[in-house]
């Protein structure tokens, strides 16, 4: 089947998952384990449901354990993505690549080449979420020489990723940490992919990162978006995940807004997500849940979710949308769900026989 796609996680679902009231987290048993350790955790619980791995450079992966991690992940596992890991460093509390002190934007560049250089040795790609890029009040900031910063920035890390052919993903979120992020919506990271090419980049690597909780909290559609997005060219990754839609809850996949994430996974499979190498990633931060048990969940929920969606007939579809017609529509999704013919005929007759 065109539409499978190869799986990873975020190996900080497998962290103490704190939370401002719960600083030592709800999964303590897991403070004194190093990455190398929670890796191993989830490749046995896991198994061939995972492909692959992600993890923030410097923090959770880095030169110094990269051969261990190797060693985990042995034949059957890989790198899948190296993500940007200066979110957390109280170093570069006013920002990275926008701090008002010049060195520490270069110390920032630096650190970014290098985990894309590790992407690179590991056949990964390189997420840059700017969690920390933004501000927390009015009149805080220089916004044109903010910006300013932040695009050369990242055309410079940019530009770093074409020399080592390693596929750099912009993954935007409205908030959290900084409560006013510059990359806050799909628009703007659509925008900053147009800008860098605009200044004279080749952005044919440029793509971005799909977190579905950051959409949701944004009130952005995830399959308008993910079409969107396919017809630009910029569909480079996705993080499942489900929220109630205020924060980032990183919930389980298909838990809330079912049907929007079936209609995601109708558009990935038009437009042949994952022929060029893309990935379904997870991002979920199971506060409660035994992470091993919530990831796999995920991941049955969303192989089922996938199974309704190719079970939708596309000439239905189609025809109803050509009219945008949302009954015809709803007719054609429920109908690969099982509320055909003769369910509805059923339905009709508990009606008639009351």
């Amino acid at each position: 089947m065109a539409y499978r796609w190869k799986t990873s996680v975020g190996i900080w679902a497998f962290g103490i998952s704190p939370t401002r009231f719960m600083p030592g987290g709800y999964h303590p048993e897991m403070s004194p384990l190093d990455t190398v350790e929670r890796l191993k955790i989830a490749v046995d619980g896991l198994g061939p449901l995972m492909n692959g791995y992600e993890f923030h450079y410097g923090t959770e992966i880095h030169e110094q354990n990269l051969a261990n991690i190797q060693q985990v992940l042995s034949k059957d596992h890989s790198v899948a993505t190296v993500c940007y890991g200066l979110v957390p460093n109280p170093r570069y509390q006013l920002g990275s690549l926008i701090n008002p002190d010049a060195a520490k934007r270069r110390e920032a560049v630096e650190h970014m080449k290098r985990a894309i250089d590790l992407a690179a040795q590991v056949g990964a790609r390189f997420i840059y979420w700017p969690g920390n890029e933004g501000y927390n009040y009015p009149f805080q900031r220089d916004y044109a020489a903010t910006y300013g910063w932040f695009y050369e920035g990242i055309q410079e890390t940019v530009e770093h990723a074409n020399a080592r052919n390693v596929v750099y993903l912009l993954e935007h979120k409205n908030s959290e940490p900084a409560m006013q992020i510059l990359m806050r919506n799909v628009s703007s990271a659509m925008y900053i992919c147009k800008k860098i090419a605009e200044m004279g980049t080749d952005t044919r690597n440029l793509k971005i990162n799909m977190d579905w909780q950051h959409l949701i909290m944004n009130g952005e559609p995830l399959a308008e978006y993910a079409a969107l997005l396919a017809r630009e060219n910029l569909l480079g990754h996705q993080h499942g995940n489900s929220g109630w839609g205020s924060f980032d809850d990183d919930n389980m996949v298909g838990a809330t807004h079912f049907l929007q994430t079936v209609e995601l996974a109708k558009v990935l499979q038009q437009v042949n997500y994952g022929a060029n190498g893309e990935w379904l990633g997870l991002d979920l931060f199971p506060y409660t849940e035994d992470p091993v048990a919530a990831v796999r969940r995920s991941v049955l929920h969303w192989e089922f979710i996938s199974d309704i969606a190719a079970k939708i007939s596309d000439d239905d579809l189609q025809a109803a949308r050509g009219r945008a017609d949302a009954v015809g529509a709803y007719a054609a999704v429920f109908k690969a769900m099982g509320l055909d013919e003769a369910y509805e005929r059923r339905i009709v007759e508990r009606y008639t026989q009351r």
